[in-house]
């Protein structure tokens, strides 16, 4: 129980004017004063969910499924590891098999499942439009399964250095990121994309749990600048998708005025062109949390979690749009010519038994990099901050591979595989070379895993391989072994 949660009577005065009957007042201030519980995604790009239970179990973790998510569990550990090893530094994190996300907020993704389960084709585009730190984002690759092309955008430049790194961590192959005001996309993508998700800035009035000063500087004020925000956003978003296509919304915050008044708004400026798709039935007991209109209200005391909400809508026509604008100046990429892109798959085939990557092969100056094929519709509707996945530097001998190729497509890999023990993995991602049991006669690069998921790349040099991590990846502190 945390009391110091600081609640101003001034925002407990605006919960009281639109709390629902059925809930409680002293209920909800009572679980905005106790501490989340712990909860994580899997990866299912990385790893299955039923891998995942063996390795919990092996490892003494308690978990209990998240009831709307299929691959959300909360997790309980005992005292001593949770003190001894932050779960951010244990063998499933550093793997990318997990996500820490809060419940609550695996919510906004599942509302798009049926849609891109569903769809025909692997041709299509999905928008984050308000991606980082890259929760939402990473489970929509998997859900897509690095299939299609998900543009992911955020306009805070430090938070889309967060965001990279995360898809990078989680083997995300079918992304690119744009750093942009999102009001940009209706006018620069007008639709553009088969499916949009709209998690808003807001003003983090259900984040209490986690944050106990999220309400230190909150005001009506503030509430109605960031619903103006929030306005011009879900605007740009509907003008950006496609007819026929789903734009989900979700914020963190419970006002109205975030939520239920920026849907009023959507539905007002785009009349018939706009309908609710109510979420009563998107999991068990979802009605316990459904408003009138049909959309998520999710408060703190009903699934004792964060405060989320989520409207879900579904664009019945195109709508006329006269400000549509036009990127200016040249794509900065050229194809990677055919001898080299034969040249460079030998490699991958002779090397890592890796027939054939998923994609389309792009040079810029001397990077390599490999493209989402359905990228080349929209790669040049707007100048994005990165495309695809950088898998090598070109030189004069060949392609050096990057990082990423191994985070990316290290399962595609057969030969040249090395799986880390718990010591060389504390050793690889402190940025040490990796020293073998016994000295080895295989040469070249290898591809590294940790928990059956591909890390990283290393290069073979008889008793060691030689780490190739990143420096900005490079851990500090306690690994994996300090249980």
């Amino acid at each position: 129980m945390d009391k110091n949660t600081y609640i101003p009577e001034n925002f407990i005065e605006d919960v009281k004017t639109y709390l629902p009957e059925h809930l409680n007042l002293d209920d909800f201030i009572d679980h905005c004063q106790k501490p989340l519980r712990l909860s994580i995604r899997v990866n299912t790009l990385k790893m299955s969910v039923d891998d995942f239970k063996l390795e919990a179990k092996a490892l003494g973790w308690q978990i209990t499924p998240v009831p709307w998510c299929p691959e959300g569990f909360w997790i309980s550990r005992s005292e001593e590891e949770q003190a001894n090893l932050p779960i951010g530094n244990t063998a499933l994190h550093l793997s990318g098999c997990i996500y820490v996300q809060e419940a609550s907020s695996m919510l906004p993704p599942l509302a798009l499942r049926s849609e891109i389960e569903n769809m025909d084709t692997d041709q299509y585009a999905v928008l984050d439009m308000a991606a980082a730190p890259g929760s939402k984002t990473s489970q929509l690759c998997a859900l897509m399964n690095n299939q299609g092309l998900l543009i992911a955008n955020e306009f805070s430049s430090s938070r889309l250095k967060v965001l990279a790194a995360n898809m990078k961590r989680m083997g995300v192959a079918n992304c690119a990121l744009s750093h942009f005001d999102g009001k940009i996309f209706g006018d620069y993508m007008y639709e553009c994309f088969d499916h949009i998700q709209l998690d808003a800035p807001c003003s983090g009035e259900g984040t209490v749990r986690k944050d106990a000063n999220a309400l230190k500087n909150w005001s009506i004020e503030s509430n109605v600048d960031i619903s103006d925000v929030q306005k011009s956003l879900i605007k740009s978003a509907f003008l950006a998708l496609k007819p026929g296509g789903s734009l989900v919304y979700s914020t963190c915050t419970l006002t109205p005025l975030e939520n239920q008044q920026v849907c009023s708004f959507l539905l007002e400026e785009f009349a018939d062109a706009v309908e609710v798709t109510p979420l009563d039935d998107l999991f068990d007991n979802a009605s316990q949390a459904t408003t009138s209109e049909g959309y998520l209200h999710v408060w703190p005391q009903i699934f004792d979690s964060e405060g989320f909400f989520i409207a879900k809508f579904k664009k019945r026509h195109s709508v006329e749009h006269h400000n549509q604008q036009q990127k200016k100046g040249a794509f900065p990429f050229e194809a990677f010519p055919t001898k080299a892109q034969n040249t460079f798959s030998s490699y991958l085939k002779k090397q890592f038994k890796i027939k054939q990557l998923p994609g389309t092969l792009m040079q810029r100056d001397k990077e390599l990099w490999l493209f989402p094929d359905k990228l080349a519709d929209v790669q040049n509707k707007i100048k994005y901050a990165r495309l695809g996945v950088k898998i090598g530097a070109i030189h004069k001998n060949g392609v050096r591979l990057e990082h990423e190729l191994a985070t990316a497509f290290g399962h595609l890999a057969t030969e040249n595989v090395h799986a880390l023990t718990e010591k060389q993995a504390v050793d690889y991602f402190q940025g040490k070379d990796v020293r073998l049991e016994k000295p080895t006669n295989e040469t070249g690069e290898v591809i590294l895993t940790l928990c059956g998921a591909p890390v990283g790349l290393g290069k073979w040099q008889k008793a060691k391989i030689k780490n190739n991590l990143p420096r900005d990846l490079i851990a500090q502190g306690q690994l994996i072994t300090w249980v």
